[in-house]
């Protein structure tokens, strides 16, 4: 049986990415949480 996964950068980056991200009021939110927490990588 296929794997239900098949990664693909792209769509990865268009859903999760920074941009996508920075977008949002929710998103900006996110970004900098995880700036305060000093994650090394804020977005995918």
């Amino acid at each position: 049986m296929k794997r239900t996964y098949q990664a693909s950068k792209t769509r990865r980056a268009r859903t999760h990415g920074f941009l996508v991200r920075m977008k949002s009021r929710g998103g900006r939110a996110i970004i900098n949480a995880r700036r305060a927490k000093g994650r090394k990588r804020l977005a995918v």
